[in-house]
């Protein structure tokens, strides 16, 4: 689920961040200096180190060779023991007739082919670029001018059998240097989940050397954003300053998901290394999530905003599955999943977690066919009385498609078949949105009407138009019928849509990732016609003169490409797409599982 820093009509404050943050993802802002960083470059007093100017004089070296200025005391070692046996996650599938394997097929093949127009047009137009610029055939370098694109779709390749492209993108990634950059400032959590998650799965598949030793290089970067004085991690990180020995601080205002989704990854690269040093990175943010977990105004979750600096994580009134905070809660079960059941924490955060948020978050909205779906909303604390009130805002995202997903996994994992009906629901709920959206495409954030009973939701239509014209700002108790009926031609809103606030679609994954982890732990045969109505929808509508493009208005009949093609459009969702009409052996839930940024991590499993 990438990219989770989005616009929101929420507080001045919380809406002023995020922009703040998105801004500062997406800006490409070139370096007043040299590109590249200047290992520890003497400064221009030989005696400023005796000044307390915060620098520190180094040879010039590469990130390994940098002195820490905040050592580790004690460093935490990955538990011994063999792993346990985990439940099985994966549906035992019967075999299939000769007819569903032929449609299967060809329908695996046009995905195949849908990856390669892009593939070849990146090669050709923005290669070693971080993207292609789909409609004017351009490239960007949004993610540290590293190849985003490239390392996001090495296990792509592998997966889809590319084998020549494969070998072809290796040698090359073989050759970026994370020693220069044009970036003033990096995302950790970005450079984490595309590149250091990109080059793991990718070895993990394929066993190539070379792929490790990038992957460590990555690792030994960002392990310097660590070096703070209480080793928290520097979010939003200038690696110039860093490289010449700057002092670091972690901030006071970071996102949830940021500071969250480290595990998996640093995790993955400590027992492919045998160096404990990420592991003990990790574990020492997740331990203070740990402690403060019922601390919170909504215990059991966390805020989406915390303080990196003070290390509090427990002060902030608005509470999410969805943006800022998404991927720190999919990392508990998958983490519980990656080391074998080895550090009961994750799996205990995640049962925590869920508690509260099918409480406070999950809402069933009112649907014209009365379908029993889910979505997930935020929820704003308030104080009154001395006593802490929730409300629920009923906003749908489409980031937020990852949470069914999640949901029907941890379930398995733990046993649990509430989580695992909850994940149904919620997926059913994103496949309702793109079936009842215009061009057959769930738009990014919309608002919908909660049912007053989860168990019995008849469809309202007066209800619903005074929900529209209340969003628009006239709350009477009287319904305004010609109002209503003008909004929803204006915004073109679908029944059962209250409002649209953003209409993009930029070739977001989570709802085929969550079809996908969903059909393989069901089966269900709906959700493969499911997958492929999304695909042609998303395929016919995004496809451009050289590969396909996020959308600016998909509640529009004919709506514009916008010329932006994220990495994890080949990464993910071209991925998902081809694994949800592939052999259910090809990438077992029960023996990997996926980071956020759909790279596939190789899981701990006792002897056999």
């Amino acid at each position: 689920m990438p990219s989770f820093g989005r616009r929101r009509t929420w507080t001045f404050v919380l809406v002023g961040f995020a922009l703040f943050f998105v801004l500062s993802r997406l800006r490409n802002l070139r370096h007043g200096g040299p590109d590249t960083f200047a290992f520890g470059a003497p400064d221009p007093d030989p005696a400023a180190n005796d000044k307390g100017t915060g620098y520190y004089h180094h040879p010039p070296s590469r990130w390994t060779s940098l002195k820490l200025h905040y050592q580790v005391p004690s460093m935490r070692q990955f538990p011994k023991g063999p792993p346990l046996a985990l439940p099985k996650v994966q549906k035992s599938f019967d075999p299939e007739s000769p007819s569903d394997r032929e449609v299967r097929l060809r329908r695996q093949a046009a995905v195949k082919k849908a990856f390669l127009r892009c593939w070849d047009s990146y090669r050709a137009n923005a290669w070693l670029s971080d993207e292609l610029a789909p409609v004017t055939g351009g490239k960007r370098d949004l993610f540290g001018g590293w190849g985003a694109t490239l390392v996001d779709s090495l296990d792509t390749l592998w997966i889809m059998g590319l084998r020549s492209q494969f070998d072809e993108a290796v040698t090359a990634a073989a050759n970026i240097s994370f020693e220069t950059t044009s970036l003033h400032e990096i995302s950790v959590f970005e450079t984490n989940i595309r590149y250091l998650g990109g080059f793991l799965a990718a070895y993990d598949l394929s066993g190539d050397k070379r792929l490790l030793q990038k992957a460590r290089e990555v690792g030994e970067m960002l392990y310097i954003a660590f070096d703070t004085p209480n080793r928290m991690p520097v979010a939003r990180w200038n690696p110039h300053t860093a490289s010449r020995g700057q002092y670091q601080t972690a901030q006071d205002s970071v996102l949830l998901a940021e500071i969250g989704s480290f595990s998996l990854e640093f995790i993955r690269l400590s027992l492919l290394t045998g160096d404990p040093k990420w592991f003990d990175a990790v574990q020492r943010i997740m331990e203070e999530f740990e402690k403060q977990q019922q601390t919170t105004h909504l215990p059991g979750m966390w805020p989406v905003v915390v303080n990196a600096r003070t290390q509090s994580f427990n002060k902030h009134s608005d509470y999410t599955l969805g943006a800022m905070a998404d991927s720190m809660y999919e990392y508990l079960p998958k983490t519980h999943a990656l080391v074998g059941g080895l550090l009961p924490m994750y799996r205990d955060m995640y049962e925590a977690a869920m508690d509260t948020a099918i409480r406070y978050n999950l809402f069933r909205p009112m649907v014209p066919d009365e379908k029993d779906i889910l979505m997930s909303g935020m929820v704003s604390t308030t104080t009154e009385s001395g006593k802490i009130v929730a409300t629920l805002r009923p906003e749908a995202q489409h980031l937020a498609c990852f949470i069914g997903g999640m949901f029907a996994l941890g379930g398995k994992l733990i046993q649990n078949q509430t989580h695992v009906d909850k994940g149904e629901k919620l997926t059913d709920g994103c496949v309702w949105a793109y079936q009842a959206s215009p061009l057959g495409i769930m738009p990014e954030v919309f608002r919908m009407v909660p049912c007053k009973s989860a168990d019995d939701c008849p469809w309202n239509e007066e209800e619903w138009m005074k929900a529209i014209v209340k969003m628009a700002g006239q709350n009477t108790e009287k319904l305004d019928v010609a109002r209503a009926e003008a909004l929803i031609a204006q915004k073109r809103l679908p029944k059962g849509f209250t409002n649209v606030q953003d209409t993009r679609y930029i070739l977001r994954p989570e709802a085929i990732e969550s079809v996908f982890i969903l059909y393989r732990i069901t089966g269900r045969p709906d959700l493969l016609e499911s997958a492929w109505t999304m695909f042609e929808a998303i395929d016919s509508n995004t496809r451009t003169d050289l590969a396909n493009s996020a959308m600016g208005d998909v509640m529009a009949a004919d709506g514009k490409p916008s010329d932006s093609m994220e990495s994890f459009w080949l990464g993910e969702t071209l991925k998902y797409f081809y694994l949800v009409f592939s052999e259910p052996d090809l990438i077992d839930l029960d023996e990997y599982v996926f980071n956020t940024e759909a790279h596939p991590f190789k899981r701990l499993l006792p002897p056999s």
